[in-house]
């Protein structure tokens, strides 16, 4: 395919988001207000002009190539830096904050961390708008959505021996797990081990390996609230991070592990560009004065 020495626009990279969002050229069309033709030409003038094919046309609709997943995220990090430089290049002459912060976590950063930390952040900035997404921890997680260029900072955790090609990091805390298991039984190690997906940390698991005394029997629920629900019914004991348990419900104990209980890292992670912005330097600020705390 020949390529043009003609750059893509803003335009081009909104049409581009809109098939990848959408699925179709069709749904894309009206979405922006395109006919169906008008948006299949101009994604095959886009695919001239950078080289590749985009796309996969088929009956079911139209699937992004693996050089389209890799345009589509150029596509919304480039359109995020233009948005912050109108943004900032206006708060820079106002000396103000405004605008959005886009926020990737996990659910209970943001049931548990997130709450103070925004709080704080606009009662200092009121024109900033705080936009927090919630994902699971698994796979690429919270740091995924940074990459990808939904979210311009995430809460995430990391194990020690991790790595986030193309990402920058930065430590909040390492906080233990607890053994949690109802209160009054009389020998909670009879009842069945609770876990949930999330909870995969290679650290935790390998600890857990080594720990003969706890119950063979394991139930896997969907997320550790509802873990720390059914302890409080009797149900199971569990191994929980101390952040799950900000509060705790009547009718659980909480138990310290020792020395050698499992620990778990969270940190913030940013792209090179949006580590820049003035919006995601004071909320690293407001996370690292919450956590240091």
């Amino acid at each position: 395919m020949d390529s043009g020495d003609v750059d893509l626009t803003p335009a081009d990279l909104r049409l581009l988001l809109a098939v990848d969002r959408t699925g179709s050229f069709t749904a894309a069309a009206r979405e922006i207000g395109l006919t169906q033709s008008a948006v299949s030409h101009a994604v095959r003038e886009c695919e001239r002009r950078v080289g590749a094919v985009l796309f996969e046309r088929g009956r079911s609709g139209a699937r992004p190539t693996p050089a389209g997943e890799r345009v589509v995220v150029h596509a919304r990090q480039v359109l995020r830096q233009l948005e912050l430089l109108r943004t900032e290049a206006r708060d820079a002459a106002a000396g103000s904050i405004s605008g959005s912060v886009r926020i990737a976590t996990f659910r209970t950063a943001a049931a548990h961390l997130l709450p103070p930390v925004l709080d704080r952040l606009t009662t200092r900035f009121p024109a900033l708008k705080p936009q927090v997404l919630v994902v699971p921890e698994l796979a690429r997680g919270a740091a995924g959505e940074v990459a990808d260029g939904r979210a311009d900072l995430a809460i995430a955790t990391l194990d020690d021996n991790a790595e986030l090609p193309g990402l920058h990091h930065g430590e909040l805390f390492t906080e233990p797990y607890l053994l949690v298991h109802p209160a009054g039984h009389p020998d909670p190690r009879t009842l069945p081990l609770l876990d949930w997906p999330e909870n995969c940390s290679s650290y935790t698991r390998n600890w857990w390996r080594t720990q003969d005394w706890l119950p063979r029997r394991r139930l896997d629920v969907a997320d550790d609230s509802v873990v720390l629900s059914m302890v409080a019914q009797g149900i199971g004991i569990a191994v929980l991070p101390r952040l799950t348990l900000h509060t705790t419900p009547t009718g659980v104990r909480v138990v310290e592990l020792g020395p050698d209980q499992p620990t778990r890292r969270l940190v913030h992670v940013t792209t090179t560009a949006a580590r820049h912005s003035l919006a995601v330097r004071e909320l690293i600020r407001e996370l690292r004065a919450t956590t240091a705390a």
